[in-house]
């Protein structure tokens, strides 16, 4: 199997760090379009001057996904000077870690707006020109707390549940028109989120991060936590038209550690 996403334009959210990078490379590498989007201008900048270029036209569009008027702004000037994309990638940042009950309500509203509400205005300007191509990848990094809740991301684990519930009936809405909606779970990996995970467990057990670190490791099958261009080759591959006939899927990458089918 070739993979070959030439011709094919692709926007990656959260691509100036961690799985978000590590995915805007691999789609260029495969000659893919590659549109970056993320709130850091300078750093946006930098992604985009090393991402593999054979003749590929790569931009980039700065906003903050907090903020979904930023989001709709950015992407109805892009699509001024643009046709359209036939990938989405969704990917940001999860919410800080902590008990779902201690959780302040204003932190489940900015959560909300960070990934379902920037998911669905990004989603709405695109999927017309992928009903028109008859062509479209909607991917949806999240967790696999949508499967297992993850202890000490309670607000996370809601809003990632809402997620990938909206990309569930999406996938239903949409898969006649030749698009599909997918979600992937990572499990750990190797970014600065996980890092931060570490840090904060380790604060509030009184346990020293390499402790913390190792106990986690210990509990994943593989043995070892996932390197970021991992998962992007799972995104990859759900992006290409290998992947045309899966649809509505939560696919954990994860090393066996989701303790579910």
């Amino acid at each position: 199997m070739n993979i070959d996403l030439s011709n094919k334009n692709a926007l990656v959210c959260g691509s100036t760090q961690g799985i978000g990078r590590a995915t805007a490379i691999e789609l260029a590498s495969l000659g893919a379009n590659v549109t970056l989007m993320a709130r850091n201008e300078e750093k946006l900048k930098q992604i985009c001057d090393i991402l593999p270029n054979k003749g590929q036209n790569h931009q980039y569009l700065a906003a903050d996904f907090s903020h979904p008027q930023q989001v709709k702004g950015a992407i109805e000037k892009f699509l001024d000077a643009n046709e359209g994309v036939h990938i989405l990638v969704n990917n940001t940042g999860g919410p800080p870690g902590g008990k779902a009950f201690e959780a302040d309500p204003e932190e489940y509203r900015v959560a909300f707006n960070l990934h379902l509400v920037s998911n669905q205005v990004l989603a709405q300007a695109l999927i017309p020109f992928m009903i028109k191509e008859n062509y479209g990848r909607i991917i949806n990094i999240i967790s696999t707390s949508v499967k297992i809740p993850i202890n000490g991301l309670g607000v996370s684990n809601t809003i990632r549940g809402a997620v990938a519930n909206w990309s569930k009936t999406l996938a239903n809405e949409l898969g006649e028109y030749g698009i599909t909606v997918n979600n992937v779970l990572p499990g750990s990996t190797k970014t600065a989120r996980l890092d931060s995970i570490f840090e904060t467990k380790a604060k509030n057990t009184g346990t020293p991060v390499e402790e913390v670190s190792e106990a986690a490791r210990k509990g994943i099958p593989a043995r070892r936590f996932a390197e970021a261009e991992e998962v992007a080759y799972a995104i990859a591959f759900l992006s290409s038209s290998s992947a045309a006939y899966i649809n509505g899927v939560n696919l954990p990458v994860d090393g066996g550690r989701t303790g579910s089918l």
